[in-house]
């Protein structure tokens, strides 16, 4: 597969078939992401989309899911989208599901008719990066969505019969907002019914234009204690029972710089990931403050004290 920058993808599409539909993020002004922003953003032809069908269909691949990237496959015109999925169930008629990431934007400025298409043609699963509950944070962060906007796009998904996951990130509102952040997105979440959340503590990138903002004190990061402290005040609340209808919330939280991690369901696994989460407070209660300042670009993120490895999504 020709494949440009790194494989990012959620973690419950680690099975799937992943087709290149482009290369880096459409949107790419988020003040904290470094993911995309090395790359320069385009749409690949559907020529080279189709022989990477074709490839794999030649090698007996028969995927029954597939995953479009890069960042915000869900922002090509519906159109496009039309012409991928028509190649997708060519190539593989068994395929039961396309899904892919999407802004909340992305889904807005499509009508209910295409996405009633994307739906019949195959599209059932959106992975949205909310990543908070509170507008002055997604002002700042430049998401380029409020909450009321993503209320809305939600509600159109949800009645065209798509699936969504909600993606959001402990320490994105800074220092001493955490359990507002948490309270604020938990409301927003237990309305709004996730299949799965997805949970990363933000790191602090020195390439990215946050990073000023850290350096001239008009953002104040948290520490890694307040974040799981942020963690668990949403754990507390979401998915409660006066709200909790069907299946339960599949909950997934990172803390990829302590090397920490709390999933489960809720609201039958509360009590499990609450102890987990107590425990975790408990040591960094008696630690110096610890900060995820990172250097370097994924997928070799390096901690900025000592330039220790943190992760490597190669391996």
């Amino acid at each position: 597969m020709i494949y440009e920058g790194q494989i990012c993808r959620a973690p419950m599409e680690r099975a799937s078939f992943m087709l290149p539909v482009m290369v880096g993020c459409s949107y790419g002004r988020c003040k904290f992401c470094n993911l995309f922003r090395h790359l320069a953003y385009r749409e690949l032809p559907l020529s080279q989309v189709e022989d990477e069908l074709r490839r794999v269909r030649d090698m007996n691949g028969r995927p029954r899911r597939i995953f479009l990237g890069d960042g915000n496959a869900f922002g090509l015109d519906a159109g496009h989208l039309e012409k991928v999925l028509d190649m997708i169930r060519g190539y593989f008629p068994q395929c039961e599901a396309v899904n892919m990431d999407a802004t909340v934007t992305s889904i807005l400025m499509k009508s209910d008719e295409e996405l009633a298409m994307l739906y019949q043609k195959g599209v059932r699963h959106l992975y949205i990066g909310i990543e908070s509950g509170l507008d002055d944070v997604l002002a700042f962060m430049e998401k380029d969505h409020d909450m009321s906007q993503a209320y809305e796009a939600v509600n159109k998904i949800r009645l065209a019969g798509m699936i969504f996951d909600a993606h959001i990130m402990t320490g994105v509102a800074g220092a001493g907002r955490g359990a507002e952040n948490a309270e604020a997105l938990a409301a927003f979440l237990n309305s709004t019914s996730p299949r799965h959340v997805v949970n990363f503590s933000m790191f602090h990138h020195k390439e990215v234009p946050l990073y000023q903002h850290i350096l001239d004190n008009t953002f104040r990061p948290a520490d890694e204690l307040e974040n799981l402290r942020e963690e668990r005040r949403l754990l507390e609340l979401l998915g409660t029972p006066d709200v909790q209808e069907g299946e339960p919330v599949i909950y997934d939280g990172f803390h990829d710089y302590i090397q920490f991690r709390v999933r489960g369901r809720l609201p039958v696994d509360r009590t499990q990931m609450l102890d987990k989460l107590k425990e975790a407070i408990r040591q960094y209660e008696h630690r110096s403050p610890v900060f995820s300042y990172v250097q370097g670009e994924c997928p070799h993120l390096e901690k900025c004290d000592g330039l220790q490895k943190v992760w490597n999504m190669q391996t």
